[in-house]
């Protein structure tokens, strides 16, 4: 139970971006702080005016996370980041389309150039930001281009070497020239490389430079000269608060690194998804004692991307494993195509990964205790339920359940939990079609005998196609499959997987008189569960779950159905004109009553539309039934 008072008193005072969800889980504003004690605990406190709109976020704050950053620039771009990829309801006021502006160094070129731009491409380009001031940004690159002697024209070289003269930069000493062929391309390539250096990060040589500079125009009364330099060097040193939150090859990434206190450890994983940090996750590790730091990211690594949907192309970790290049040729097969595992030394990506292990430090200092009720109600409990059912390895649970009304509008629900949670996007609903009546047995073969000839379909086609990753929530096939009810419906899935010859044990979440769950159904026979365990609450949460899914969607379509007009019967009447005939008419009898031309006066209605209502309600006298 997450208690806001609480952890409203482990709130770092760091700056980072704060994340609220309302009840269902769902993201609904992101915001970022140089404080996120002082920012976070105002939305809170009683005293404050904070608006209406504000007061009615705060109303639907279940809970709250963040992500601790190093300066408020990079909580700036990392909020922007996550606003643009969950889209909260209450931050409409901050979705626009900015974008913060990178420095791209053109290396496909044979004589590259240092330019501004506000996207980053797939290219051979080198990217480097995104930064928040593009003034700074251009007057670093100004600054390259006079240190380095780069050229800023646009011409095409080599091609158009010694055409035309030397541009005015070549004249006044700030241009190599490489346009009249003054400079080898081996030459030029050396400034590039020290340029690049620069930006990533080797400030000190020009801030040095810079600063004796300014200091000798100074002394020598040369005022304005030294207030460039000094202009200048306050740009570079801007320019250094550079952001790991976006990378700059725009490719997707896994950051992990880990915190570790004796048996206790905490795996923070950043993911980072078309080059932007865009979400993490913390998972809590039991260390053996005799275990080192990197045992611990190994194994970790091991069991987590075993049951991972989505594989990166390249994995940042902070420390070095001993199997590292078994682990990537693994991971490699698992996706199909090659996976790199990278320990970063240098740079920006070493900053990032020193940046998750400071969010898993974080966790591990303020959420121990919760973590480890948290995984008792999780993997603890999936643990009991494994050992209860005898299994070797259980992971992930899909429960199935039909709703339906004395047969009316069957359906099926299919949910999914892994790791002990629910699997949210891998939940899927079913229109039960070949079953007449309230026949839940037939319904239950309907159900799952589409899944799994889906599941098995598709990966026959993965198959075909050599790829090596599963697609989907079909392909995926659980390690259990949990039923709702007893015996019956035990036998009618083993029925469809022994038909489609698929291995997978199957038992029934049998439940008492009073509908409250009672145990497991397992080969035959009722296993008894201590009512007061972790397992056995797992189990009652997806029984209900199931159950819960099945409902809202049987539901929903029954409302549908309901709703449903005479109108909806004519050719020709969609939405749009059966509203505006009713709004018109305000009664189906009005709209009976009504000739053609009174029918073609409504908003939306042609001449052949109001025909076509007129000729349902008057037929001709062509043995058709009228109306009444």
């Amino acid at each position: 139970m997450f208690e806001i008072e609480e952890e409203l008193k482990k709130l770092p005072a760091k700056p980072g971006v704060y994340i609220m969800h309302d009840r269902t889980d769902a993201i609904i504003y992101v915001g970022k702080a140089i404080s996120l004690k002082n920012r976070v605990r105002q939305y809170f406190q009683k005293s404050r005016n904070k608006g209406v709109k504000i007061e009615q976020m705060v109303e639907r704050i279940a809970r709250f996370e963040y992500i601790i950053t190093d300066s408020e620039l990079e909580a700036l771009v990392l909020e922007c980041n996550l606003i643009k990829e969950h889209r909260p309801k209450y931050n409409t006021m901050l979705m626009d389309d900015k974008t913060y502006p990178f420095i791209k160094v053109t290396m496909g070129e044979d004589y590259p150039r240092v330019l501004f731009s506000r996207t980053m491409k797939k290219d051979k380009s080198r990217y480097f930001g995104p930064y928040t001031s593009a003034g700074a940004v251009k007057e670093v690159i100004d600054l390259l281009r006079k240190i380095y002697l780069i050229r800023s024209c646009s011409r095409s070289l080599p091609r158009d070497i010694g055409r035309g003269r030397p541009c005015l930069n070549y004249h006044i000493q700030q241009c190599l020239a490489p346009c009249q062929g003054y400079v080898t391309k081996e030459q030029y390539q050396e400034q590039i490389q020290k340029a690049v250096k620069f930006l990533n990060g080797s400030y000190s040589d020009v801030i040095k430079e810079l600063e004796e500079k300014m200091q000798k125009a100074s002394d020598e009364l040369e005022f304005e000269r030294a207030i460039e330099y000094r202009e200048l060097l306050h740009s570079v040193k801007q320019i250094a608060q550079k952001q790991k939150i976006t990378n700059f090859d725009g490719e997707d990434k896994d950051v992990a690194a880990l915190a570790v206190d004796g048996e206790d450890a905490v795996v923070q994983v950043f993911f980072v998804r078309g080059g932007k940090l865009i979400g993490r996750e913390h998972f809590f590790v039991h260390a053996a004692l005799e275990e080192n730091k990197s045992q611990v990211l190994s194994n970790f690594m091991k069991q987590y991307y075993s049951g991972t949907p989505f594989l990166p192309r390249e994995i940042m970790i902070g420390e070095e494993i001993e199997d590292l290049a078994l682990m990537e040729e693994w991971l490699s097969g698992k996706k199909g195509q090659k996976v790199h595992i990278r320990v970063p030394k240098k740079g920006t990506k070493e900053k990032l990964v020193e940046l998750a292990a400071k969010n898993a430090r974080l966790v591990l200092d303020q959420d121990r205790e919760k973590l480890k009720r948290e995984e008792g109600r999780t993997i603890g409990a999936l643990k009991e339920i494994q050992h209860l059912l005898g299994m070797a390895e259980l992971n992930r649970i899909e429960a199935y359940d039909i709703s339906n009304t004395s047969g009316f509008q069957s359906v099926g629900s299919m949910i999914v939990y892994e790791k002990g949670k629910p699997q949210r996007s891998d939940y899927r609903k079913f229109k039960i079609q070949s079953v007449e009546g309230p026949n839940d047995y037939a319904s239950m073969e309907e159900v799952l005998s589409r899944r799994f000839t889906h599941g098995v379909e598709e990966r026959k086609e993965l198959e075909q196609k050599q790829l090596g990753q599963e697609f989907g929530s079909f392909t995926k096939f659980p390690d259990l499959i949990m039923m709702d009810g007893g015996k019956g419906q035990v036998h009618i899935a083993e029925e469809v997987l022994r038909k489609l010859e698929i291995n997978i044990p199957v038992c029934g979440m049998v439940k008492d008189d009073n509908h409250r769950t009672r145990g497991l159904y397992f080969h035959d026979q009722e296993l008894p569960i201590d009512k007061h365990s972790e397992g056995f609450q797992l189990i009652t949460r997806i029984q209900d779950e199931a159950h819960r899914f099945a409902i809202t969607f049987h539901r929903n379509l029954r409302s549908k159905e309901q709703i449903h007009s005479i109108l909806d019967d004519i050719p020709g009447i969609g939405e749009t004109r059966r509203k505006a005939l009713m709004k018109q008419f305000m009664s189906i009898e009005a709209v009976k009553e009504a000739d053609v031309e009174q029918l073609r006066q409504v908003p939306a209605m042609n001449e052949r539309a109001a025909q076509a209502v007129y000729d349902f309600f008057h037929p001709t006298q062509q043995g058709v039934e009228s109306y009444e």
